[in-house]
Order: C-alpha cells, then sequence, then structure tokens
C-alpha cells in the first residue's frame, strides 16, 4: 500500500511541471502561435505600404508642381553629394531589411527599414526614378537636372551591388562546397564585409568613371 502511495507521488509530481517545461514541449508552430500577433503584422505591412506609395507621391508632386521651389532649396548641393547621400540611404535599406530578417525577433530593425525606405522613396519621386530618367528630369527640372540625374544614379547603383552581391552569395552556396574555405564567405560577418565591399566599389565606379558628368 505505502509503495502504490509512493509510486502515485511520484507520477504527480512528474505532472507538475514548470511553464518554461510545458512550453519546451510544444511544438515549433504553437509557440509561434502562442508568441505571434497577427495584429501587429497586419500594421506593420499597411504602415510598409504607405512608406512604399505616399513619400514617392508627394517627392514626384513636388517636382511637378513646385520645381522652382525644389530647384531653390537643393541647386547648392553638388552632384557628388546628392550621389552620395542617395546611395548611402538606400545601402542602409538593404542593410536594414536585412538584419530584420537576420534578427527576426527584433523589432528595432523593422522599424529602421521603415524609415529609411521612406527617405529613399522620397527621394525617387523627386528625382523621378525610372528606366529613362534622364528623359523625365531633363523635361522637368531643364538645366538643374543634374542633381537629380545624380541621386537616381547613386540608388541604383546600390540596387545593382544589391543584385550582384545577391548573385554572388547564392553562387557560393551552390558551388563552393562545405569544406572549401571560400565557404567562410557565407557566413554574417564575412557575408556582410562582401556586400559593403561590393557596393562601395559600385559607388566609386559612378562618382569617378565619369557617369555624373554624362548626366
Amino acid at each position: 500500500m505505502d509503495q502504490r502511495k509512493a509510486n502515485a507521488n511520484a507520477n504527480a509530481d512528474k505532472t507538475l511541471e514548470s511553464p518554461s517545461e510545458l512550453e519546451s514541449e510544444l511544438s515549433i508552430a504553437d509557440i509561434s502561435k502562442r508568441h505571434s500577433n497577427p495584429k501587429r503584422w497586419v500594421l506593420y505591412f499597411a504602415i510598409l505600404l504607405v512608406a512604399i506609395v505616399v513619400p514617392y507621391w508627394v517627392g514626384r508632386t513636388l517636382a511637378v508642381q513646385h520645381t522652382a521651389w525644389v530647384v531653390k532649396n537643393f541647386s547648392g548641393l553638388s552632384a557628388q553629394g546628392v550621389v552620395f547621400i542617395a546611395w548611402v540611404t538606400t545601402v542602409a535599406t538593404a542593410t536594414a531589411l536585412a538584419m530584420a530578417l537576420i534578427e527576426s525577433s527584433k523589432w528595432l530593425w523593422r522599424f529602421l527599414f521603415v524609415v529609411f525606405l521612406t527617405i529613399e522613396q522620397f527621394i525617387s519621386g523627386l528625382c523621378l526614378l525610372r528606366l529613362s530618367f534622364w528623359y523625365s528630369t531633363y523635361v522637368v527640372y531643364g538645366a538643374f537636372s543634374g542633381l537629380a540625374n545624380a541621386a537616381n544614379l547613386g540608388i541604383i547603383s546600390a540596387g545593382f551591388g544589391v543584385a550582384i552581391y545577391a548573385i554572388l552569395f547564392v553562387g557560393l552556396l551552390v558551388v563552393v562546397p562545405k569544406k572549401s574555405r571560400l565557404n567562410v564567405l557565407t557566413r554574417s560577418w564575412a557575408s556582410f564585409i562582401m556586400f559593403y565591399a561590393i557596393e562601395v566599389l559600385a559607388i566609386l565606379v559612378v562618382i569617378f568613371g565619369g557617369f555624373i558628368t554624362a548626366m
């Protein structure tokens, strides 16, 4: 009889688990469902959509309807300074997006991504960014289109840098064996160094390659 009571008490103690132990036994889907907040994500994507559309529309409206004001307030900038500002903004946007994907539990990077994306979209709208932007900028800004062209070149160069980095990164994952020394380039810190090296090379080509003066 005493032995049965002892076994019953032991079984009862096993069932009294701490919340952390109970959570550890749940599936990954259950844990993610418990900690997720769908309303927060819906709100975030709504804000993200606004950050994509509204700043571009505001910038484009200023460019088309308030051209004289834009020229008066920004004509004092140099083409090299404008291309650098646009490049930094685009690189910062890509960096914040990458960190938001890597550090998925932290909302700071998602917030920074929205901030930098807003700035980048405003610059794109103000400078009439498109595939044949030099025609649009000349029609709107005339002799002052050089600064708008420089900003567009900064954004496009950063975009090309992201594309080249993505191709190289995927190529390393597919082609390079796991035991190869080149595989170190796929690690987070080395991958970021490679990304920034490509981006710096891209902006140097734009600044010193004659692209600004050609526009």
